[in-house]
């Protein structure tokens, strides 16, 4: 006898429910009954680094030069409007699926693809600024730059590929970051952003976590300097405790920079000298891109400090520390970046099993469209500044503010912040919890048995007898020898304080 399959959830049956940490939400649909509704529409990120072609065909066909510029076109006009037209999408896949989805390499190698087809069409941009001709057309001055522009958008892009790839275990996947990174010169991002980024996000020592009041034209210079200066110092630590130099080819700020001076390089002897200002042009564009959006990712978020004098650190990074957005177009063309929140939580899962928190604050529109904003600065404030405020309730205290800027957003929004009046007991109570666990962990961690202990977020694993040569522990380096202020190696998320010590390896 044969049974018909579960019928499909009500709507009702089908409400969302708290995960098991009590952090975000998830449908209660089976495994059977679930299917990824984007799976297809991932392939639409490949659409960007085919731009390049598109673009050259254009200008080819119909002699017009604005074709030359369809990079920034795509991503500040047509990419935004799409996210107003189509809308949003809240979907979330189910705890059941969640594994399957991670393993599934269909998946991954969307990412990969990406790769080939953003260098192909770098080398044929750069081919025809240096003088290439197709059916006897040759760039103007103008029509170089326009497509300099356009390759640096892809390039910008080509760096969230980047960003996807450089947090998995995975050593080819890491490898292949560095690759992506090349193009525009930024491979101290797969550094600063794993190890730097993630350990002080909405902190104010921060480069890459912009300020309530800050614009992104202060903003710039600040990240760009802060980052390249981080990523060394991490990397000039991580060889300090090996006890030697950091100038190795095994330090990943170098042998990323090698990576771009060898394409540079191969391109200025094929091609000449001329096309150097077309490259730098290019990866200006490149990481302004990137740099864009991570002015708007945590806007004036700010972790607290917990713990008693002279032990304190900063809270957990949370939900409400990310903004981000469900809307579809920019989503599937970032691989889910937009679902901040959760990728800081698990900075080691796949974009698509990426989940959507209720408790997030929620930008106004997609990533794309924020990036118009973002270059006028009025606007910006116009349409962010009272959210900021509105999702902290008032209390600029929970406000990573801009220096100086303070007094003048007091009188500014003096009415909204006098609304303020709830959450000061709250807080207290969970700062206190907070430090009665942190004592607890570090009794814990402090036991001579510990023989390992496991990050809880991401499950690395730090083994006593066989040290971490990477991180410049030796073999036999005690538990209680490693510093308080080191962080998970694999998903730079969880602090020593985090790991759950273990009396005996895990099988």
């Amino acid at each position: 006898m044969t049974t018909s399959p579960d019928p499909l959830p009500t709507p009702a049956e089908a409400l969302v429910r708290r995960t098991a940490d009590g952090t975000g939400t998830v449908t209660t649909a089976s495994t059977e009954q679930w299917r990824d509704p984007k799976r297809y529409l991932w392939l639409i990120g490949l659409v960007v680094p085919s731009l390049a072609f598109v673009a050259i065909a254009g200008w080819v066909l119909t002699g017009w030069s604005v074709w030359l510029w369809l990079g920034p076109v795509v991503i500040l006009v047509v990419v935004p409007a799409f996210d107003l037209l189509v809308g949003l999408d809240r979907s979330n896949p189910p705890d059941d699926v969640i594994e399957a989805l991670e393993n599934d390499r269909y998946y991954r190698w969307i990412t990969y693809a990406f790769l080939p087809i953003q260098y192909a069409g770098f080398v044929a941009a750069m081919w025809l600024v240096a003088g290439g001709e197709l059916y006897g057309d040759q760039l103007t001055l103008a029509d170089k730059i326009g497509i300099a522009v356009s390759i640096g958008c892809i390039g910008g892009i080509g760096i969230n590929t980047a960003h996807e790839l450089g947090h998995k275990k995975e050593a080819n996947e890491r490898w292949l970051s560095k690759v992506a990174l090349a193009q525009v010169a930024y491979g101290h991002f797969y550094i600063e952003h794993n190890r730097g980024h993630h350990v002080r996000v909405a902190t104010p020592e921060d480069p890459a976590s912009s300020r309530l009041g800050e614009s992104f034209y202060r903003f710039w210079p600040r990240t760009v300097i802060g980052s390249l200066r981080s990523a060394w110092s991490l990397e000039k630590k991580r060889y300090a405790r090996k006890k030697t130099h950091p100038f190795h080819l095994g330090n990943d700020v170098l042998n990323a920079w090698l990576m771009t001076a060898v394409l540079w390089g191969g391109l200025t002897v094929w091609l000449g000298w001329e096309i150097l200002p077309f490259l730098l042009v290019q990866a200006v564009v490149g990481f302004t891109l990137l740099e864009v959006v991570n002015y708007m990712e945590h806007y004036g978020m700010l972790r607290r400090k917990v713990g008693k004098a002279g032990r304190e650190r900063y809270e957990r990074v949370a939900p409400h520390h990310s903004w981000n957005s469900n809307n579809i177009a920019t989503n599937v063309l970032l691989y889910h970046l937009q679902r901040h929140s959760d990728h800081h939580a698990n900075p080691t899962r796949r974009y698509q099993t990426l989940r959507d928190f209720e408790e997030s604050p929620v930008l106004p529109t997609g990533y794309a469209g924020m990036i118009v904003l973002a270059i006028v600065p009025p606007l910006w404030r116009r349409v962010m500044d009272p959210r900021v405020l509105a999702h902290v309730r008032g209390d600029l205290d929970d406000v990573n503010v801009q220096p100086g800027h303070r007094e003048k957003l007091e009188k500014r929004y003096a009415a909204l912040l006098r609304a303020h009046a709830v959450a000061e007991a709250e807080r207290a109570l969970e700062d206190q919890r907070l430090q009665d666990e942190a004592r607890v962990e570090a009794e814990r961690l402090a036991a001579d048995d510990v023989v390992a202990a496991r990050c809880p977020g991401c499950d690395y694993v730090y083994d006593v007898a066989a040290g971490e040569e990477r991180e410049g522990f030796a073999a036999g380096t005690g538990w209680s020898q490693v510093p308080d202020d080191w962080c998970c190696p694999d998903c730079g998320v969880r602090e020593k304080v985090d790991f759950v010590p273990l009396t005996s390896l895990p099988a």
